[in-house]
């Protein structure tokens, strides 16, 4: 398996832990957006936006691709990667996540998924705008670094945190469409994430307090490869086979109590990721 990276550096000096009940939210249900950027770099931004998800049974009209090129009656277009979806999303939203810049800089793009405390972990996951003939390492496309986008999760009754990095741990599963690849972590059985951003530990079946999707890579040549591009498109988040493919749909705060928008808190842990091996 491959480590997790990291910069051995703080993105905050000091980070607040806001005590929560330990009593079980109603279910995850959305996945709320904000920015972490305390010195007002205004270099990273987190928003759900219309048009850029992963299209599932999305309404086309195509032209016909030989003469007289006209106008075909109405279809439906569905990438392979996302053949099923979060069913109330009726906009084709995705979740875009950008860091404009060098790696270094203190900030990032986070969002908190409301709904998950008290949840069993067996599964997460997203889909992820990059060529499906690429794979989740290639070049084209939104950014897939070992550090970036990840899952930061807190468990309960556990003072560590765990990170689940876009290629690091590798995905259990990837299914590759056209333009998304469908990234899945967990066989019901085991849940790989790295204890504190360095021992590879089997999550599946702990019970979570919250989790942060964190995007703190910028294009920079030292940590911004494989792409150097800098920004991600997620759709379709997922928690134990239920997703969230869109905006709204939650309170103002999140699981670990950071309300949204800019400056509503830190990336938890305070770390972020750089590539490597």
């Amino acid at each position: 398996m491959k480590r997790f990276p990291f910069i051995v550096a703080f993105l905050m000096t000091t980070v607040a832990f806001l005590s929560v009940a330990a009593a079980a939210d109603e279910g995850f249900r959305a996945v709320k957006p904000r920015n972490f950027d305390p010195f007002h770099t205004k270099l990273v931004n987190a928003s759900w936006v219309g048009g850029i998800g992963c299209p599932t049974d999305a309404k086309v009209v195509l032209f016909n691709s030989v003469s007289p090129y006209q106008l075909l009656p109405p279809s439906t277009y569905t990438d392979p990667a996302c053949t099923t979806g979060d069913a109330r999303d009726k906009n084709n939203e995705g979740l875009l996540m950008a860091k404009t810049g060098p790696t270094l800089n203190d900030a990032a793009a986070a969002a908190d998924l409301v709904g998950v405390k008290g949840t069993v972990l067996s599964e997460l996951g997203y889909d992820i705008r990059k060529p499906g003939v690429d794979g989740s390492t290639g070049s084209r496309g939104s950014h897939c670094g070992a550090g970036a986008p990840r899952f930061d999760i807190f468990l309960q009754g556990d003072s560590n945190v765990y990170y689940i990095g876009c290629n690091s741990p590798p995905a259990t599963t990837q299914t590759p469409g056209d333009g998304f690849i469908r990234l899945r972590w967990g066989d019901g059985t085991t849940l790989n994430a790295y204890q504190n951003g360095v021992t590879p530990t089997n999550i599946s079946g702990r019970t979570v307090q919250s989790i942060t999707i964190i995007f703190d890579e910028g294009y920079d040549a030292v940590f911004g490869g494989p792409d150097f591009f800098g920004l991600a498109v997620l759709d379709n988040i997922d928690v134990n086979g239920t997703m969230v493919g869109k905006g709204g749909g939650g309170d103002n705060t999140g699981d670990n109590g950071n309300a949204g928008g800019d400056g509503g808190g830190g990336p938890n842990g305070g770390f972020h990721g750089g590539g490597g091996n």
